[in-house]
């Protein structure tokens, strides 16, 4: 009998359960040696789906019967047969996801653990496999496996493993069920990327201007430090000193020194990965690069299929650069979920550059420290924490990385941020919104930063409308994109600017202007609202003023220690963006303020060293952002089409990337109120489309409240 794997209807082929399990085993061994466990990838490879050797899985197949649990068969014979932990989680979660280990005792056969998996019969809750023992040799499979003394490294062990295997699993069904057709691979290697750097960089030597000539003394340093040993190393350059190519310069270097196989760009905002996108596209071609992040647009044929093969690449992360998100990343690296964790055993051997590291969020800090210090420990990986004011996170590694000390890559912090002091600071105290208002109107060209949707929404208001402008996230992507474009053409042509924005424009969104006013928050926060200010250096320093003020109302809950670490800062050193300012800033918010257990707000290390292989557990409660949002599709411009499609054919990951140009978070309570008041209709649990288009400005973007109209938003 040909025990069948998949059928492909189109070509009508069929692929044998042997062809798959050997296609499989072969690649999930060739992933595994990665970090020395080939045998045991191969191992997971061949096992994982003898449970379709079933009578009822093969009628299943062919279009009779019920669903098979065809994962728990790999899974038992793993564990029971050949004491086999590793490979025996990795099986049983190939479909399901990676569960919790749970109880050995008292878990039954349908409890959704690894012990429930194991509790289960033959006969009575998995169907009868054991016509695989006539095609599947395992006999010498690999002994078991001494895995790693702390639990830590246990977890993350488990899921490298779990990702060569699922990811083998996909890419062997996906050739089958494609003919061989799909097109995967043939990207530059490190050295011929090296080689593209070097000619974008070969006319920025003979530079003259003593701005550019700082540039390329940073852009040298970097390529020379390429040749130190592999670990952990802060990058501290000013905003201004070209850091993005010279970090990317010194990633190509160290990969070529180390034989490492990528450079991963992880960065806190979809605005700067755009900007980051182009630059490195127009280095080293967009067949190299692939971003990663919720919104990206990748080209599709006259049906909407996407055709670019770097959508294909970025489910795996299967390419020379990858550019990320940093909720994406880390998220990915607590994750149970096949979908999510296929790309995991592709950062193993890679450079990993953090961008702007101290927007990492202090409620998950440790855990994404840990995730960090794994990857270079265990994984062959180099970490770059690359920022322009950077953390007091020595602390948090020395504790989990000691035999890595975190080494800086250009030295003299202090001659650096004198030579790129772009602003003077001032502070103003409390300042009415009616006072702050009548500053901004005397101003040409000036941005406010604030610290709610609601106070930019008022303060927007008392501005002159001619040259004003609102930005917040109550409008949707494509339509801040398109108010940023007019604020970029009337700053070029020295119109009347005058910007309110909440702390969006922080995130590298590339505007300079002449004033900055800024309410007080973090430190952080600060310095990077003063990065808008006089951008391209053209003026003095003197000249450039950022001024923080107090407002009058209470600042949000969740920005008060901030603030708090902020004002001592300021108190204790007069220019805050100084190394001495920000290290004490970050010091004192991580070591004095925060409790301990703030840094690691969910408990994730603390339910890892439980043992206990939480795998579930630990997916449900890892989120970077402490409070999801509920989505609001908004029909306008493409956006009205777009909404259309979705109501005639449903949703599609490629509709779904297109609509997310289009979309307003609320929170949950503001969903509510909108969907009682019937302003929007409801295509998900937490999901709808927004059918009252008065509700939304043009210059403020979503109403969250019915009866506010036009324009109101909080």
């Amino acid at each position: 009998m040909n025990y069948l794997a998949h059928i492909d209807p189109i070509h009508n082929r069929e692929q044998s359960i042997l062809e798959h399990l050997t296609g499989t085993a072969a690649m999930s061994a060739k992933f595994s040696r990665a970090f020395f466990a080939g045998d045991l990838g191969y191992l997971c490879g061949i096992l994982h789906d003898i449970g379709k050797y079933s009578e009822k899985f093969q009628l299943r197949i062919k279009g009779s019967g019920d669903s098979v649990d065809h994962s728990t068969a790999g899974a038992q014979v793993a564990f029971f047969e050949l004491k086999n932990v590793p490979a025996a989680f990795c099986i049983a979660g190939h479909h399901s996801g990676l569960p919790d280990l749970g109880n050995r005792k008292l878990d039954i056969a349908d409890a959704p653990t690894f012990f429930g998996k194991m509790a289960r019969k033959v006969g009575r809750d998995i169907e009868e496999y054991s016509r695989f023992q006539s095609e599947v040799s395992y006999a010498n499979s690999p002994p078991p496996p001494s895995l790693p003394a702390d639990a830590q490294s246990q977890f993350f062990f488990v899921r490298m493993l779990y990702s060569c295997l699922v990811d083998a699993d996909f890419l062997d069904t996906e050739a089958f069920m494609n003919n061989g057709a799909v097109q995967r691979g043939n990207e530059s290697t490190m050295e011929e990327l090296s080689n593209l750097l070097d000619q974008y960089i070969a006319g920025w030597w003979d530079a003259k201007a003593a701005l550019n000539q700082k540039r390329c003394e940073i852009l040298n340093t970097l390529l020379e430090a390429g040749r130190r040993d592999r670990g952990l190393f802060s990058l501290t350059v000013p905003t201004g000193g070209g850091k993005t190519v010279s970090s990317m310069a010194f990633a190509l270097r160290h990969a070529l020194k180390h034989y490492l196989r990528r450079v991963i760009y992880v960065i806190p905002y979809t605005s700067i990965i755009e900007q980051t996108q182009l630059v490195f596209e127009k280095i080293f071609g967009a067949e190299n690069v692939v971003a990663h992040y919720a919104g990206v647009e990748y080209s599709t044929d006259e049906n909407g299929t996407i055709t670019d093969k770097r959508y294909l690449a970025a489910e795996n992360w299967d390419a020379p650069i990858i550019i990320t998100t940093a909720v994406q990343f880390f998220e990915s690296l607590y994750a149970n979920r096949s979908s999510r964790c296929r790309k995991l055993h592709n950062i193993v051997n890679s450079v990993l550059i953090f961008d702007e590291a101290q927007m990492l969020p202090v409620f998950c800090l440790e855990p994404c420290v840990n995730a960090i210090a794994q990857l270079v420990k265990n994984y062959g990986c180099t970490a770059v924490l690359c920022t322009a004011t950077q953390p007091a996170l020595n602390p948090l590694f020395q504790k989990r990385l000691e035999e890595f000390p975190i080494r800086e890559l250009c030295p003299d912090a202090a001659e650096m941020h004198d030579f790129f002091r772009r602003v003077r600071y001032e502070k103003l105290g409390v300042l009415s919104n009616e006072a702050l208002a009548y500053r901004l109107n005397g101003e040409n060209q000036v941005l406010c930063i604030v610290n709610s949707r609601k106070q930019a929404q008022n303060l927007y208001e008392q501005l002159e409308k001619d040259g004003s402008f609102h930005l917040s996230t109550t409008m949707y992507p494509a339509h801040r994109r398109s108010v940023l474009e007019e604020i970029r053409s009337r700053l070029s042509k020295h119109l009347p600017c005058r910007v309110v924005s909440t702390s969006l424009v922080e995130a590298g969104v590339g505007v300079g202007f002449p004033v900055v006013y800024r309410a007080l928050a973090g430190l952080d926060s600060i310095i990077q609202a003063a990065g808008r200010c006089n951008r391209e250096g053209k003026r003095l320093s003197s000249e450039s003023m950022v001024y923080i003020f107090e407002e009058e109302q209470s600042p949000p809950q969740m920005l008060l220690q901030n603030i708090a670490a902020a004002q001592r800062a300021m108190r204790l050193y007069e220019d805050p963006s100084s190394p001495q300012a920000i290290e004490e800033y970050f010091r004192f918010l991580y070591y004095r303020l925060k409790d301990e257990k703030e840094l690691d707000k969910n408990q994730i290390l603390r339910e890892i060293e439980s043992g206990t292989l939480p795998f579930a557990t630990v997916s449900q409660r890892f989120h970077m952002i402490e409070q999801a949002g509920y989505s609001i599709y908004v029909p306008r411009g493409e956006g009205e089409m777009l909404v259309e499609q979705l109501r005639a054919q449903g949703p599609s990951r490629g509709l779904m990337r297109k609509l997310g140009q289009y979309v307003v978070n609320a929170y949950p309570q503001h969903f509510s109120q909108l969907l009682q008041s019937g302003a929007i209709e409801k295509i998900g649990p937490n999901a709808a489309i927004l059918n009252d288009s008065s509700l939304y400005s043009e210059e403020t973007g979503l109403a969250f409240f019915a009866n506010e109209g036009q324009g109101y938003i909080v």
